[in-house]
């Protein structure tokens, strides 16, 4: 059983990071983006071309993950591949103990740096969440056995911030019934979208069928917050939290007390089961910000069990 398998199912508040890209450098490359913060997170995503631009493969990273001793959970987008290709890294992952999957449909190529690239889409997300469940149950998409089937953990994403919103928690429930088990939510600055994915969640049992994990994005300037305000499809960052911050005497500091409070809202909110972290910058603001608000190392939190706020 994996880390964050075995964290969801214990119930623990699990806590999960974002890898920045790999584009060379080796195994040193891969342990320095993820050194500052290792000994909080229970698992690091391995991202899959993400926004569109081209990186070291996601099983690439996965695998070297693994082998530097941190849980991988390896992304797979449905734009770059078919499905026999999304079945072969699947199994590929498989056979290096890989079993945390986050399966997403993909941005658009014109979102990269390479817009002329051509669009696959053979699977959308849920179908590939279907797709990789019936791997793990021992069968490829054809009938075809596998013996021994792969152990899987599946998860996806979902956006809370994002129109329609009175469809989200019903998109997110289709995910759970393709085989989804944890959704990583996609970054939310407006804490009532947040509250009220979260509300709905509880109320239609999402959030007793799947571990529903709140992205926060530790952004170091003023000038990114407006970048994902005005460039990043999907986030929509209030006016007054970039006034906020744009009048502070230290604009990054500000950014990162932003980021609390932020943090500390969703780990708050009924139903939720750990915090996805987000950094774009090679420090330990991951790590500080775990200690800023109580939260215990990974070690620590397994040894006493720390539980995920219960939904009421």
């Amino acid at each position: 059983m994996s880390r964050l398998s075995d964290a969801v199912e214990a119930g623990r508040f699990v806590v999960t990071a974002e890898l920045l890209s790999v584009d060379s450098g080796g195994l040193d490359a891969v342990h320095e983006k993820f050194a500052p913060y290792e000994g909080y997170v229970d698992a690091v995503n391995a991202t899959d071309n993400t926004a569109a631009h081209a990186h070291a493969s996601a099983l690439a990273v996965a695998i070297a993950l693994r082998r530097l001793g941190m849980e991988p959970v390896m992304q797979l987008v449905c734009r770059d591949r078919n499905r026999l290709a999304l079945e072969a890294d699947i199994a590929g992952a498989a056979l290096h103990g890989i079993e945390n999957l986050c399966c997403l449909t993909g941005d658009d190529v014109t979102a990269g740096d390479e817009p002329e690239a051509r669009r696959v889409f053979d699977l959308d997300s849920i179908q590939l969440l279907a797709l990789a469940r019936g791997m793990g149950e021992g069968r490829y998409l054809s009938g075809r056995t596998i013996d021994p089937a792969p152990r899987l953990f599946l998860g996806a994403v979902e956006n809370p911030g994002a129109p329609p919103y009175d469809h989200r928690v019903e998109r997110a429930l289709k995910k759970v019934r393709a085989g989804a088990r944890f959704l990583q939510l996609q970054v939310c600055f407006e804490r009532e979208r947040l509250e009220a994915f979260m509300r709905e969640a509880v109320a239609q049992g999402l959030a007793s069928q799947a571990a529903l994990i709140p992205s926060i994005c530790l952004a170091r300037t003023p000038a990114a917050l407006c970048y994902m305000d005005e460039r990043v499809p999907g986030i929509s960052v209030p006016a007054d939290l970039i006034e906020r911050a744009e009048r502070a005497a230290d604009g990054e500091a500000e950014c990162f007390e932003i980021a609390c409070e932020l943090a500390d809202h969703a780990r708050s909110l009924p139903g939720v089961a750990g915090l996805h972290l987000i950094s774009f910058r090679r420090e330990a603001g991951i790590a500080r910000l775990c200690a800023r608000l109580g939260i215990p190392p990974r070690a620590e939190r397994e040894t006493r069990g720390d539980s995920r706020p219960v939904a009421v």
